[in-house]
């Protein structure tokens, strides 16, 4: 199980205008306890991607939150991000590593997959993420479907955290917390909240307190 109570794990809408999108940002940051942000856009440009991480990245840092790049190693070395998450089609985790060094993060996509996620750990990952769990925009099309038992089966046996990912809320991320899932990856939930982005923190950090194993 979790040795410490499971974390939020924010993803960036795919689309997004920085300096419209950088309240936002502050509003959840200051809403409770997040661990890190991804950056994650899809097609648009290089020089975006760098306005956003300039634009973002203070922001989260501000909050002491790590800022970490989806897909793009070279660019989380280029703007001196905190580390990258990459999947199974993004270049291999060797790679990655020699990129960004040791002492940045390197996450790696396992889908629902215990061999991806042990053959990601034996090579140095500092975390794996498996999902989704439920239906869900961000990963519209999942490769095997995960379970909360995935979850507790690698948090009773290895030591490498894990993140879970996936249509995760408020309302069905319980199961989760309990199995010992490190992070909670979400963006939509929070992002898309009727109250807002710091209302979502706020309900993720209710539901993680009730259904952490005591």
């Amino acid at each position: 199980m979790a040795q410490f109570p499971t974390r939020l794990y924010l993803i960036t809408p795919p689309d997004i205008d920085p300096a419209a999108f950088s309240p936002r940002l502050d509003e959840a940051l200051s809403a409770g306890d997040v661990a890190c942000v991804q950056l994650r856009l899809k097609g648009v440009s290089d020089d975006a991607i760098r306005r956003a991480t300039q634009v973002l990245m203070p922001v989260v840092h501000g909050h002491d939150t790590a800022f970490l790049m989806n897909d793009r190693a070279d660019l989380a070395k280029e703007l001196d991000c905190d580390g990258v998450h990459i999947g199974q089609e993004d270049g291999t985790l060797a790679d990655a590593r020699r990129l960004v060094g040791r002492d940045c993060i390197v996450g790696v996509t396992c889908h629902a997959s215990r061999d991806l996620a042990f053959e990601a750990a034996e090579g140095g990952a500092d975390y794996v993420a498996f999902g989704a769990f439920f239906p869900s925009t961000t990963k519209p099309d999942p490769k095997g479907h995960a379970t909360a038992q995935l979850i507790a089966d690698w948090s009773s046996h290895v030591t490498v955290p894990c993140v879970a990912i996936g249509g995760i809320t408020p309302e069905n991320c319980g199961a989760l917390v309990a199995a010992g899932a490190d992070f909670l990856a979400v963006s939509g939930a929070v992002w898309n909240h009727p109250q807002g982005p710091a209302a979502a923190v706020k309900a993720f950090a209710a539901a993680i307190k009730a259904n952490t194993p005591v």
